[in-house]
């Protein structure tokens, strides 16, 4: 089965996060992208950190199988982008490695932010949701960001966080409250879960200084913003999803 998607892979460079190539983005397969315009509706699945083409395509299988499951029965895509940073795996290398993933998920929101607007113009009356996992939620929040640099409001339907690692004061903060509110039109709903395994060891290194993915927001966060606690098994997306009850 191949799983329609929006790649950047081999754009930013796996140790530090450099850009290398300055294109936006590629579909793939081409001819999909032709089957989606017109569609009521279209879902976007950012993974997180560590996963290579074949990572990304799992997320979106398992999203996809879920969404199904709960009755949504729209197209759901991939955004594969290169979180395989070099020596994630190694803890000796895991800062260095997380920092240069960072870089590499906020600058792919011009990536994906282009590809938004080459799709709503393409397809105005589509309704765009994005779901993101882990370091996903940076991707997400960088593409607001450029987004809002030009006339989006509402480009965006609804957003899904689940064990985000971006910082809890976003939701409430003078810088991305007012730009989350413009351009995403109806709900942004975090999943986040006090028991995240991946999210308490960066909170205590101080890797993610207080992540929105442990113990959801801080502040007064802007009306659009809801969250729920939930109990996954791990940090895994796959654990996420089995405690998904609904969606949008």
């Amino acid at each position: 089965m191949i799983i329609p998607r929006i790649s950047t892979r081999g754009y930013y460079d796996l140790t530090y996060g450099k850009t290398i190539k300055k294109n936006s983005y590629f579909f793939y397969p081409k001819k999909d992208l032709k089957k989606l315009v017109g569609s009521k509706e279209l879902v976007i699945m950012i993974h997180g950190l560590r996963n290579d083409k074949a990572g990304a395509i799992a997320k979106v299988i398992l999203a996809k199988n879920r969404l199904s499951h709960l009755g949504y029965h729209y197209p759901v895509i991939g955004f594969s982008y290169d979180s395989n940073t070099t020596g994630a795996h190694l803890s000796k290398h895991v800062k260095r490695a997380l920092s240069a993933g960072q870089v590499i998920a906020q600058k792919n929101g011009r990536n994906l932010a282009i590809f938004i607007e080459d799709f709503k113009f393409a397809s105005p009356k589509t309704k765009i949701r994005l779901m993101g996992h882990s370091l996903g939620s940076q991707v997400i929040l960088s593409t607001v960001e450029n987004l809002a640099k030009k006339s989006n409001a509402g480009i965006i339907e609804s957003v899904h966080f689940f064990g985000a690692s971006i910082t809890s004061d976003v939701p409430s903060s003078k810088k991305y409250g007012p730009l989350l509110e413009k351009i995403i039109k109806g709900k942004i709903l975090n999943y986040f879960s006090p028991t995240d395994e991946v999210l308490n060891w960066a909170n205590k290194e101080k890797f993610v200084k207080g992540p929105l993915g442990l113990h959801g927001a801080i502040g007064k966060t802007i009306s659009k913003y809801h969250q729920k606690s939930v109990r996954p098994k791990n940090h895994r997306f796959a654990s996420y999803t089995a405690v998904l009850r609904s969606f949008p």
